[in-house]
């Protein structure tokens, strides 16, 4: 399976910007060939995912971006969502969570998976997040 570099967006971790995110999503997925059912579910998944991975920068001391990589496959639109410190410093460690946040973000990661055909969180002790959707092409 070849990959194809598409872009890479580097946002405030801020809801403000996810339509900046969401427009690329469309735009590329639409360049590949997604329908408009496969588009509205890719930018569903993809604030959701942004939503999640902002709850966590919220989580941290200090500012951090998201950092946003399309690429496509023979296959598939793949979109990464990496929460980035701000200015290249290393991430705090999260506070912890209480048990109803857990269960949120639980919730949060299965409506995900329903929109997009594969879907994997990636949540390390250290505050690094990552979320990988993959939207595969029709045919």
């Amino acid at each position: 399976m070849a990959k194809r570099d598409l872009a890479e967006l580097k946002i405030p971790a801020s809801a403000e910007f996810i339509p900046v995110a969401k427009r690329v999503a469309t735009t590329l997925g639409s360049q590949l060939g997604l329908s408009l059912v496969d588009l509205d579910e890719l930018t569903i998944a993809l604030t959701q995912a942004c939503d999640s991975a902002i709850e966590a920068a919220n989580d941290l001391e200090g500012s951090a971006d998201l950092k946003l990589t399309y690429f496509a496959t023979n296959r598939a639109l793949v979109v990464d969502v990496d929460l980035v410190a701000t200015g290249g410093h290393a991430l705090a460690a999260p506070k912890p969570h209480p048990e109803a946040d857990v269960e949120l973000q639980r919730l949060a990661y299965e409506m995900i998976r329903c929109f997009v055909d594969d879907f994997r969180p990636l949540v390390e002790p250290t505050g690094h997040v990552r979320f990988r959707m993959v939207k595969y092409l029709a045919g």
